[in-house]
């Protein structure tokens, strides 16, 4: 047959369209009798109700061999989670899809009789992931999870639906017209900026449709398409109230860098210690081992007046190589006697740390990382105290206070770091800087920490600031950067292209500042060809 599908109708010689099930921007979904094998299965008419594609006939030839290819795919795929295709029907205009036929309803349906309990969210997440797994092994990205695309069987078993309108959309979420392909509250930011394509962006989407699951209500729907996608962009990710033990995976899953949250394995195990009615704490943060000596001097609080305040977070670099990989800052308020003395000798330790990481950021080997031993994964926490006195540090050797020779690219060696007070906020004001990650305050010190090593990896120099310290930057955020120097947005973005990051979600161009008017100040990838203000006048 040809043209869209009505009752009665035969596709491809076979399957008798019964009943219409529903439609969607992308197509509609039949319950169909198979008359040769004398079944009932859903019909899935794959194609757009929106304008032609731009391109003309040509780009609609080539979205119509990505669905069929896609489908094939999917066809190979058998998963109890997963919906089966039976059968592909190639033809013109738009192809078929034969599919089981699910009894049963959407979550979406059941969502309308009130939230789930946060074990059962959990489990329902869990059997999510197994299929989004299994679709990622097969290089199909679903695109659009949500709870009107999961089906419930009567035991209450989820299955992921609905690939085949994953499969016909290109990089922009927005058409020309103003139509979104996608459901814009659970897109993932990277998806709206019309970044590369990756498995994070479905498990971003997975995390949307669980926050729904237990709190009854998206966290980014607004009044209109646009202001949606906006939200999606820059909002803030409200805590959920009724999440219980899923509420870490929610906050440890919903953060804006694709790179920044867990991987499939790592969300299960936090799945399903949700299910067991337990809130799986983060990896606990490294403790520096006992220091050499007990007499070092305790440093002084800060002084009346100063024009830094105790909560900020300090510049922090790579690792001093001595065998210390990490180092702690305690918050005065802590103060108890016990504790204050254990505080003194910690913060000193990290001064020479991040001193170091000041003076001579290019130094670090690239193999250096964070993470292991050795490699200066430093731990950091939201509160420090500025320290009016020094001392060296009971490993650094007598000359390393005065200047430290540059580190060369080994494993095993390693020159001692120089000892100082850090500034409680980097020197950056005026100047571009390389932002190579951001970091909501409110996903907590192990996320920034975890992501510091990871960054790292590529980029040794990275450092942190705290982005409420300058106005220039949007306050709430840990910010991962380099600082360079570069003499203009371009620099920053060739710096990082030389280290492989090469998307807006891996590096900006950024001038820092502490004028709110200079956030118009953002150079972003390509370098070939960067979009945004990449110079000042």
């Amino acid at each position: 047959m040809s043209g869209p599908g009505d009752i009665g109708d035969i596709v491809d010689g076979r399957f008798e369209l019964l009943e219409r099930l529903g439609s969607g921007g992308m197509g509609t979904v039949w319950r169909a009798r198979d008359t040769a094998l004398h079944r009932e299965v859903a019909l899935k008419e794959v194609r757009s109700f929106g304008p032609e594609p731009a391109g003309g006939a040509e780009a609609s030839r080539i979205l119509r061999e990505r669905v069929m290819r896609e489908a094939r795919a999917l066809a190979r795929i058998s998963h109890p989670h997963v919906v089966t295709i039976h059968h592909i029907v190639d033809e013109e205009p738009h192809p078929w899809l034969v599919m089981e036929l699910l009894p049963g309803r959407t979550l979406q349906h059941r969502l309308e009789e009130g939230p789930l309990p946060p074990r059962e969210a959990a489990r329902t997440g869990r059997e999510l992931l197994a299929a989004l797994r299994a679709a990622h092994a097969a290089g199909i990205h679903h695109r659009d999870v949500k709870p009107a695309n999961v089906l419930l069987r009567a035991d209450g078993r989820a299955v992921l639906t609905d690939f085949g309108i994953a499969a016909v959309r290109d990089s922009t979420p927005l058409t020309m017209t103003g139509e979104v392909i996608g459901s814009p509250e659970c897109m993932a930011p990277e998806r709206v900026r019309g970044s590369a394509d990756v498995p994070a962006s479905d498990l971003w989407s997975l995390g949307m449709t669980l926050y729904v699951c237990v709190e009854g209500v998206s966290p980014m729907r607004r009044g209109s398409t646009l202001a949606t996608l906006a939200a999606v962009l820059d909002d803030p990710v409200p805590p959920p109230r009724q999440a219980g033990p899923l509420g870490p995976v929610l906050a440890e899953l919903l953060v804006r860098d694709p790179a920044a949250r867990p991987d499939a394995e790592r969300l299960d195990a936090l799945l399903a210690a949700a299910e067991a009615g337990r809130a799986q704490a983060p990896p606990p943060a490294p403790v520096p081992p006992s220091p050499a000596r007990t007499d070092t001097p305790r440093p002084a609080p800060p002084a009346p007046g100063s024009p830094h305040t105790p909560h900020s977070l300090p510049t922090v670099g790579p690792g001093n190589g001595s065998g210390d990989s990490s180092a702690t800052v305690t918050s005065p308020r802590r103060g108890r006697a016990p504790l204050a003395a254990a505080a003194a000798v910690v913060a000193l330790a990290l001064l020479g740390v991040a001193a170091y990481a000041v003076l001579k950021p290019e130094a670090e080997p690239a193999g250096r990382a964070g993470g292991s031993s050795g490699t200066g994964a430093t731990a950091i926490t939201p509160s420090t105290t500025r320290a009016t006195t020094t001392s060296p540090s009971p490993s650094a050797s007598p000359t390393a206070s005065a200047s430290p020779a540059p580190s060369t690219p080994s494993a095993t060696t390693s020159t001692p770091a120089t000892v100082s007070a850090p500034p409680e906020r980097p020197p950056v004001a005026g100047s571009w800087v390389a932002q190579l990650h951001s970091e909501p305050l409110t996903t907590g010190r192990a996320a920034l920490e975890r992501r510091l090593a990871t960054v790292r990896q590529r980029v040794p120099q990275a450092q942190v600031l705290r982005s409420d310290d300058f106005r220039s930057l949007r306050s709430g955020y840990w910010v991962i950067y380099a600082a360079g120097p570069f003499a203009d947005g371009r620099a920053a973005l060739s710096f990082c292209a030389a280290r492989g990051r090469t998307t807006p979600d891996q590096c900006l161009g950024r001038w820092i500042s502490d004028d709110a008017a200079d956030r118009t100040y953002l150079c972003r990838p390509p370098v070939s060809a960067p979009t945004g203000r990449c110079t000042r006048p």
